[in-house]
């Protein structure tokens, strides 16, 4: 199931709530419109089988699309949703992890029934959702080249959109989203999860997506880090740093966090 619940709806606010640009025969898209009211969250709650985060923006999305190929990508809340672990075998254990279920389905009473164990921290190991009539993303040993994305390029598209944030019983915090930035010759897309669960772990999953016009290469990147949260505590602290303030900011933090997962993979579209 991709993005809407039900594709033929129209979206709340009509065409004004997207963004679009054209370069080199790719069509960038961008949609952000407000948290999803009751009804919409009751229909995504039973189609997952699992209790929502608090705050869904079961709407937005960031899509790339190669109008030759067909191929494409895109971003949204529902499909990260549905890679969150359903089984309750990957669910970290916190001394409030009762009060939260309870508290769930005191929030969404009337579909109760749907709530379980699961991984109520909603880590994801999304990577986007792609199609294509043709070609798509195979692994690769492929990095993604840095330095062509240190140039001081003009960036002619910039946005960020929100998926998902959960604050988890006020344990810490878990939000989605994504950063899109595009240059006359590049493009680079950076889905990210940060996920601090206070006095146990510190988490970020990262999606990147990378596309050279010119030749049409794509490149994904997909990078996880955890570590335990004492530890980052404790790096943090050594370092002299602000740790309440900078456990807040993932681009603070990440750099600290032990590398547990990296895949590459790779296409060239013509």
């Amino acid at each position: 199931m991709n993005g809407q619940l039900n594709p033929s709806e129209p979206f709340p606010s009509g065409r004004d709530t997207e963004k679009v640009i054209t370069q080199h025969g790719f069509k960038i898209t961008t949609r952000k419109l407000p948290i999803l009211k009751a009804e919409p969250i009751e229909r995504m709650t039973n189609a997952l089988g699992i209790a929502p985060p608090e705050m869904i923006f079961g709407d937005n999305l960031a899509a790339i699309e190669h109008q030759a190929s067909g191929w494409n990508i895109q971003f949204n809340a529902f499909d990260a949703l549905d890679r969150v672990d359903k089984t309750g075998s990957s669910m970290l254990q916190v001394a409030h992890s009762k009060e939260w279920q309870s508290s769930r389905e005191k929030k969404h009473e009337g579909i109760t029934d749907v709530v379980k164990p699961f991984d109520w921290s909603y880590s994801t190991d999304y990577k986007g959702t792609e199609q294509s009539r043709s070609t798509l993303l195979e692994p690769s040993n492929t990095p993604i080249p840095l330095e062509l994305l240190k140039r001081p390029d003009p960036i002619i598209f910039f946005d960020e959109v929100m998926l998902y944030e959960d604050e988890m019983a006020d344990n810490g915090i878990t939000l989605l989203s994504c950063k899109l930035r595009v240059m006359p010759a590049r493009l680079l897309l950076l889905c990210r999860l940060f996920m601090r669960l206070d006095g146990v772990m510190v988490r970020t999953r990262d999606t990147r997506v990378y596309i050279e016009f010119a030749t049409g290469e794509v490149i994904r990147e997909y990078t996880a880090r955890e570590d335990k949260y004492e530890s980052v505590r404790q790096k943090l602290a050594m370092k002299g740093r602000d740790v309440p303030a900078e456990l807040r900011e993932p681009n603070n933090i990440v750099e600290l966090l032990p590398v547990v997962d990296q895949k590459l993979e790779r296409v060239l579209l013509k």
